[in-house]
């Protein structure tokens, strides 16, 4: 495999969808050699197997408003590869979802998923309809007209949704509770469901939980603890206020959080009181980070991230992709940051990556870092084909068990002859060869 020009070839084919070309050369260029070392790959023509879609589903979604007017919005449903279990991905609602953004959370999830050590595919799927400033009601009407689309292409062995953003508990109730009406069923055919109808214990708190896990495990091998560390993190939604917590529970530091709208910077750290206020603030009232900052007088970055203007030890973005460029990149390293460990998916571009890896500070791509959600989705689906309920102390310590077994398999494939660990040639390498050596076994289908 010439890695430049498979992905030459796929822009050519799906011109206009840059997330899911950038996903695709990221990978493709970390694996080469890997590869080529296999050469009943190559004759099976795996690589373009791989990067393209099992399948792709879109449909028109229409709703009715409250005051009795129609709306139309897109959605969508990847299939993108079963070799290691049945498909499994997020659902996002949000104003920017477009076919190229599904196409590479689902091509990045194929990976995540395979490093996780359960059975599951990867996909994703999503809306480019936005929950915010719509009703209890407005809601539930567009979940039921979209999965009313898509119920027929979902189900517990076949495709598992979860929440992702724009998409939490509430969401996923209403999705499931349409589902069970069509079906006409009781399965674990979503994740991330209410604790009452068969959610796990834990599931919001995974993919915050878990990212602190892999970092702890990152600091270890330079013989660093996270306490008094200072931790930049963007975002605040589940992800971003769950490694928060957890954060403050060891003894960090968390200097800044932030939303779409902008930015909030506290240099000696949240207080617990200020964490419980935003988890109010965003959970409960789904109010803006802005409010934080009028109640509390810290600075208040508008319309930014906060990456150029914090000081910090530790960077944890868990916001969205492409939120740290290059120059963002040389800030925080010139700002004395040593680490970043990504919440999100994709949330650093190709130079920002360039820039950790050359000042060979420790750099967590987010198909590792941020796999503890999926993790417990996938303890999730075991609990409810079992009819069980694992006490949260029992999720925990599996997620634990499984993140430094992902971190294990990055070490193994990444670490270079000076003894740096290239995190993302090591996720990259672990999740492609478990699907490659799968698809392998399976013929060409």
């Amino acid at each position: 495999m010439n890695a430049l020009s498979v992905i030459d070839d796929l822009k050519r084919r799906f011109p206009n969808e840059p997330e899911y070309i950038q996903a695709v050369e990221e990978v493709l260029t970390s694996i080469e050699d890997v590869y080529n070392e296999n050469p009943e790959f190559e004759r099976y023509n795996l690589i373009e197997r791989l990067c393209i879609p099992d399948r792709i589903f879109a449909f028109r979604v229409s709703w009715v408003d409250d005051k009795g007017k129609v709306h139309n919005n897109m959605g969508y449903r990847v299939q993108h590869n079963n070799a290691i279990g049945p498909y499994k991905g997020g659902i996002r609602f949000h104003s920017s979802v477009n076919l190229s953004i599904l196409k590479f959370l689902a091509f990045e999830q194929t990976f995540k998923n395979s490093l996780t050590t359960l059975a599951m595919g990867g996909a994703k799927g999503g809306s480019d309809f936005s929950p915010r400033g719509k009703s209890d009601m407005e809601v539930m009407r567009f979940c039921q007209a979209f999965i009313q689309e898509l119920w027929r292409q979902i189900g517990p062995d076949t495709d598992v949704p979860a929440g992702d953003i724009g998409v939490g508990g509430r969401e996923v109730g209403y999705m499931f509770g349409e589902y069970k009406k069509m079906a006409r069923e009781f399965t674990g055919t979503f994740t991330g469901k209410g604790y009452e109808f068969g959610g796990s214990l834990i599931r919001p708190e995974a993919t915050g939980y878990g990212n602190v896990y892999f970092l702890l495990e990152m600091l270890k091998t330079r013989g660093l603890s996270i306490e008094g560390k200072r931790v930049a993190i963007s975002g605040s939604g589940n992800v971003a206020t769950y490694t928060a917590e957890k954060l403050l529970s060891l003894g960090a530091k968390v200097v800044s959080m932030s939303d779409s709208d902008g930015s909030i910077y506290v240099p000696d750290g949240l207080s617990q009181e200020q964490l419980d206020y935003i988890f109010k603030l965003k959970n409960i009232y789904r109010g803006r980070i802005r409010e934080f900052a009028e109640e509390y007088e810290c600075q208040y970055f508008e319309g930014e991230r906060p990456w150029q203007h914090v000081a910090c030890d530790i960077a944890m973005p868990s916001a969205t992709q492409n939120e740290i460029d290059g120059d963002d990149a040389r800030a925080l390293i010139a700002n004395g940051c040593i680490a970043v460990s990504e919440g999100a998916n994709m949330p650093s571009t190709p130079d920002a990556i360039r820039e950790f890896q050359k000042a060979r500070i420790l750099y967590a791509p987010g198909k590792a870092a941020n796999a503890g959600g999926v993790s417990v989705s996938g303890l999730e689906m075991a609990q409810n084909s079992q009819k069980l309920s694992w006490s949260a102390e029992e999720v925990d310590r599996k997620l634990q068990d499984i993140m430094t077994e992902i971190h294990k398999q990055c070490v193994k494939y990444g670490t270079e002859e000076d003894g740096y660990i290239n995190y993302v040639r090591g996720a990259n390498v672990a999740g492609f060869m478990k699907v490659a050596r799968a698809m392998m076994a399976q013929g060409v289908l």
